[in-house]
C-alpha cells in the first residue's frame, strides 16, 4: 500500500529505507549531493559485499560534474559492488532496496533535502519483485500501482548508460559447489569516471580549502565527451569571468588570495550569476545576490 510523505517523514523515511537495504540499493536522481545523514548511513553498508549498490543520475551533459560531485563519486566507488550510471533525459528520482520504494521530488542533493518543499510515495515494491511479476503475471497477482513503477524505473536503469562498475569476486566454495563462498576482492570492470574528475578543470571547495582538480598528466589527451566548455560565472572576488559553478566561485589567482585564512563566509565584490558589484553581499558559502538565486537556479538548472 502506498504512503504519502512530507518534509521530515521524506527525510526519515528516506533514510530507513537505506537502513533496512541487505541485498539492493538504488537511487535515481539526476543530481546527486550526499547529505551527510545519508552518508552516515551508507558508510554501514560498505563491508556488505553481497549488497549491490545502483546510482543513475542525469542532466548536464556538458558537465556532469555538476550533476554529481568527485567526492560522492569517490565514496560510491569504495562500494564492493556497485554500478553507477547515466542518463541526460531523467527528472525523475526514485529510491529503493529491496523492499520498498520512494518516489518523489526530491533529489539526492542535500540543498534540496534542507531547503526545498518535497514530497514522495512511498510503496511497498521493489525492482527485484516486480521483475518477477512482469515474467510471471499470473503468479505475482493484479498490477498495481507500486508493479508499475518499478517495472519503469528497472527499464531506466537498463537502459541508461553504465559508466562505472565493480563487482566483488568470490572463491568457488567448499568442494567446487558453491558452498560457503568467500570474498576475495572486487574488481572494477568499467570505469568512465575517474579520468573525466581527474582531467576536470578549476578548482574543488571542500571545508576550508581548494583543491587542484587539474590532472597532471592528461596534457594532450583526447577529451572525455563529458569534457567540454561550461557555461559562464564570475569570480567571486575579482568579478572576471569563470566558468559558472556555485562550488566554484573564484579565480585560480582570487583563490590563492582567500586560501590564506580560507573564512568562506568572508564578505566577497561580485555576484558570481550576475558580475554586478554585491557590496559584501556574498561569499564562498554563498556565491550569488538573494535576488538571483531563483534565477541563477532556473538558468543553470542546479
Amino acid at each position: 500500500m502506498a504512503k504519502f510523505l512530507t518534509s521530515n517523514q521524506l527525510n526519515s523515511e528516506l533514510e530507513h529505507l537505506l537502513e533496512q537495504a541487505e541485498e539492493r540499493i538504488v537511487l535515481v536522481s539526476p543530481y546527486i549531493k550526499l547529505h551527510e545523514r545519508y552518508q552516515s548511513v551508507l558508510k554501514t553498508k560498505l563491508d556488505k559485499q553481497k549488497l549491490k549498490l545502483v546510482v543513475v543520475f542525469g542532466k548536464n551533459e556538458d558537465d556532469i560534474s555538476r550533476s554529481m560531485r568527485e567526492e560522492d563519486f569517490n565514496f560510491f566507488k569504495e562500494f564492493p559492488n556497485v554500478e553507477i550510471r547515466y542518463e541526460k533525459r531523467l527528472h525523475a528520482k526514485y529510491y529503493a532496496n529491496e523492499k520498498d520504494a520512494i518516489l518523489t521530488s526530491m533529489n539526492l542533493y542535500s540543498f534540496s533535502q534542507d531547503n526545498n518543499i518535497e514530497a514522495g510515495v512511498k510503496t511497498s515494491s521493489s525492482i527485484l519483485a516486480n521483475l518477477a511479476s512482469s515474467i510471471v503475471p499470473d503468479i505475482v497477482g493484479e498490477d498495481t500501482l507500486d508493479n508499475q513503477a518499478s517495472r519503469y524505473f528497472q527499464r531506466v536503469v537498463s537502459q541508461s548508460e553504465l559508466l562505472f562498475q565493480k563487482t566483488p569476486q568470490f572463491d568457488n566454495g567448499t568442494f567446487g559447489i558453491g558452498l560457503g563462498k568467500k570474498y576475495l576482492s572486487s574488481k572494477t570492470e568499467v570505469d568512465q569516471l575517474s579520468d573525466f574528475f581527474e582531467n576536470s578543470r578549476g578548482y574543488k571547495y571542500g571545508g576550508n580549502s581548494w583543491k587542484n582538480s587539474k590532472s597532471k598528466k592528461a596534457a594532450g589527451k583526447s577529451k572525455s565527451k563529458f569534457n567540454s566548455h561550461k557555461p559562464t560565472g564570475f569570480c567571486i572576488r575579482t568579478g572576471k569571468e569563470i566558468p559558472f559553478d556555485p562550488e566554484k566561485p573564484m579565480s585560480a589567482q582570487a583563490f590563492k588570495s582567500w586560501s590564506r585564512y580560507g573564512d568562506p563566509d568572508y564578505k566577497e565584490k561580485y555576484c558570481h550569476f550576475s558580475g554586478e558589484p554585491s557590496n559584501g553581499k556574498t561569499s564562498a558559502n554563498k556565491p550569488i545576490l538573494k535576488e538571483y538565486w531563483k534565477e541563477a537556479k532556473a538558468v543553470f538548472d542546479f
